[in-house]
């Protein structure tokens, strides 16, 4: 049997694990009758993008990404366009899309997966032209990110601590949202264009979200009193934030969302300066990703 090239791309900072002893686990645990592995780490911001450009001549079949959900966005929106086939093995602070896609967050039970190689095509979407795979939003999540990424301590205690000292001070926006034809004005907290269901770490803000329907759930977290956090907290921890009544979640294909100023966002958890103007579309099963 012709054996597939994988390479596996690996981010050695993203959820502040260590990630020396993958190339190892990789060596005893893949299944060598089927596969030839191939590794590369990434250096700098854009590193695993540059990667897959410069192997898209060196026939790999699969490529792996090893690291969380901004690593896959760099990969996957390469491996779309040259029509390759996206692995992962979850290594971020979140993991959204691998634990919406039941990818095991165990390393060697996520290799067992690349073994199998089951392939499915998923929903993709566009956020002002960026592609992502899991979520992309503004407001709060996304002043938040903007913050983070210049923490040195990552992870999700981190995170956790900076969002709560900047919720004291944040001030939500209002939100002229066109969603296929039809116009909504909201004052929000946050505003989220969900692929899939999760941000990661199971917080779920569109429980009823697939990656697979051809739609996208615009989730609007409204402005409420601090006191309500652990109300909402309870809601997206036990996948029950379509029945609150402080999320508004609307399905659509093709949403257009202006804001009073230009600020930050983030697409699959990493941040961006983007303009007042917001065009939002999906691309129906357009990634081959391995799931279980």
């Amino acid at each position: 049997m012709k054996r597939s090239n994988i390479l596996f791309i690996i981010n050695p900072i993203s959820g502040g694990k260590d990630k020396l002893k993958i190339p190892a686990l990789i060596d005893l645990h893949l299944d060598r009758s089927r596969f030839n592995a191939n590794y590369r780490v990434t250096e700098y911001s854009g590193h695993a993008a540059a990667i897959v450009e410069e192997t898209a001549n060196l026939n790999f079949d699969i490529i792996v990404a090893v690291g969380g959900d901004g690593t896959i966005n760099e990969i996957g929106a390469k491996v779309m366009e040259q029509n390759k086939v996206l692995g992962i093995i979850p290594y971020g602070s979140g993991n959204g899309l691998a634990r919406f896609l039941k990818i095991p967050m165990n390393t060697l039970k996520a290799l067992e997966v690349i073994n199998q190689c089951h392939i499915t095509k998923i929903d993709t979407a566009t956020f002002n032209d960026k592609v992502y795979f899991n979520m992309a939003g503004m407001g709060f999540d996304a002043h938040i990110s903007a913050i983070f990424a210049g923490n040195k301590k990552r992870g999700l205690s981190g995170y956790l601590k900076l969002g709560l000292k900047e919720m004291l001070n944040y001030e939500p926006a209002t939100y002229t949202i066109v969603v296929d034809g039809k116009t909504f004005t909201r004052k929000a907290f946050v505003v989220s264009i969900a692929n899939s269901s999760q941000y990661g770490n199971n917080a779920h803000i569109s429980p009823l979200a697939s990656v697979s329907d051809g739609l996208l759930d615009v989730c609007i977290i409204k402005n409420f009193p601090l006191y309500r956090i652990p109300v909402l907290a309870f809601y997206m921890l036990t996948a029950k934030t379509h029945r609150s009544d402080m999320v508004e979640i609307i399905q659509g294909k093709d949403i257009h969302i202006s804001r009073p100023t230009a600020a930050a966002i983030h697409i699959d958890g990493e941040p961006f300066l983007m303009g007042k103007e917001i065009a939002v579309s999906i691309q129906p099963l357009s990634l081959k990703v391995i799931v279980p």
